[in-house]
């Protein structure tokens, strides 16, 4: 007996226009079905020069796709291409079930994990721009007209027409909402970038391990304390934006932050919807580019990723690649480079590379001076062993001689104490 919701199963359905990784997309479409806690019992795929701009798929294929659905009762049926809303109303004729594409499915996993108003907010924008071109399909009732007196003096408005307008009007009010959050958003921007303290963004492909780096540079660092980001081996696990500081051992900082993840054909509207938050990126010091170099599609996922940042108009914050999952290689033929690490954020290994090159692309504001601090004045002694790295401490009648790495802000503020060379 199956353990599953008979109301939870799908098929999943894709048209292969010839594409090199098509059996991946197929593949993927159905790990979303999963995110979204859908069972896939059947695939159909089927190879055309080009998808059907009426049927999507054949109309013999689309025959026997209705077919299979009456056979087994399946309740849904999933398409890996983003759906005209005529193809909806035509597969529908055909269909005695639910339709739904990649861009909807991928919309709902979105619904179901916003946990911040944020989040919620950017994907009810979402979602309904994606349903306000689709209306026309979503039933005759929309045709019906609505008003027009007692003496039918005018046609009045259909009720399309009436819900149009309250979603318009819907996400007009959203935006509004949004555009607020984003202001208050720069606001906490510029107050970090007051703190001296450089940020680091990580990037990348849908669980390709974002989540599980940070939370492995908080348990390396003794900042795990209630602190851990949520992370789970799923699509999307996560939408909400993680910042957390980290303090190294030799007490330099940065904050590291951790947003949506990134998959092929990313809807647009989501893009769209989350740019103010994705745009956050561009306002780093360095951006860590995390790839799953266990996956056979690495290369495409990368691709994918810049992709986005171009959309968003990246220009020239400086990227280091993070390999991760070397783990899951087969053969350890990995090997680090200038502008790249590999690493397994599982078993924290690679991380003292990943840390040095943060170090040195991020952490390059931090200088190397020397202060004299009467005696007098000791509670600086005791600041700069807690927020510098004190390389050296030695004592003359004058007070504490202190050999040490400070942020430029502290260099600024202390600079009385500074011993000239």
């Amino acid at each position: 007996m199956n353990n599953y919701d008979q109301n939870s199963r799908v098929v999943i359905v894709g048209v292969n226009t010839n594409q090199d990784d098509f059996d991946y997309q197929m593949e993927e479409l159905k790990n979303l079905a999963v995110a979204n806690d859908y069972h896939v019992v059947e695939t159909m795929t089927q190879n055309l020069y080009k998808i059907n701009n009426k049927y999507y798929m054949g109309k013999g294929k689309l025959e026997e796709l209705a077919n299979l659905v009456s056979h087994i009762q399946v309740p849904i049926v999933i398409f890996n291409d983003e759906l005209s809303p005529s193809q909806v109303r035509i597969i529908s004729e055909y269909l005695s079930c639910k339709i739904m594409d990649r861009t909807k499915l991928i919309l709902d996993i979105f619904n179901s994990r916003a946990k911040t108003k944020e989040a919620k907010i950017q994907t009810e924008i979402a979602l309904l721009e994606y349903r306000l071109p689709r209306l026309v399909g979503e039933g005759d009732a929309l045709d019906r007209q609505r008003g027009g007196g007692v003496h039918n003096k005018g046609a009045g408005e259909t009720k399309l027409e009436t819900d149009r307008r309250k979603i318009s009007q819907r996400i007009k009010s959203l935006n509004i909402e949004l555009s607020d959050i984003k202001t208050k958003r720069e606001t906490t921007r510029k107050r970090r970038q007051k703190s001296d303290l450089p940020i680091i963004s990580l990037i990348g492909y849908t669980n390709a391990g974002k989540s599980t780096i940070m939370n492995a540079l908080l348990e390396l660092y003794h900042h795990n304390d209630n602190k851990e980001v949520f992370e789970k081996n799923m699509l999307f696990a996560t939408l909400n934006t993680s910042i957390r500081n980290i303090k190294l051992h030799d007490n330099k900082e940065f904050l590291l932050t951790d947003t949506v993840g990134f998959i092929k054909k990313l809807p647009h509207q989501v893009v769209n919807a989350f740019r103010s938050t994705l745009e956050e990126v561009l306002h780093s010091d360095l951006i860590l580019h995390v790839v799953d170099c266990s996956d056979p599609n690495h290369k495409e996922h990368m691709e994918t990723t810049q992709n986005v940042l171009n959309e968003l108009g990246y220009t020239d914050v400086p990227i280091i690649m993070v390999y991760n999952k070397v783990d899951l290689l087969e053969a350890n033929n990995s090997s680090n480079s200038s502008n790249g690490v590999y690493i397994s954020a599982k078993y924290k290994r690679g991380f003292d590379h990943l840390v040095e090159l943060i170090e040195e692309h991020a952490l390059k504001t931090y200088i190397r001076c020397e202060m004299l601090i009467p005696f007098q004045d000791g509670e600086l002694v005791h600041y700069f062993n807690e927020h510098a790295n004190v390389l050296t401490t030695s004592y003359d009648y004058n007070g504490t001689m202190l050999y040490l790495e400070c942020k430029q802000s502290d260099y600024e503020k202390y600079r009385d104490y500074v011993v000239e060379a």
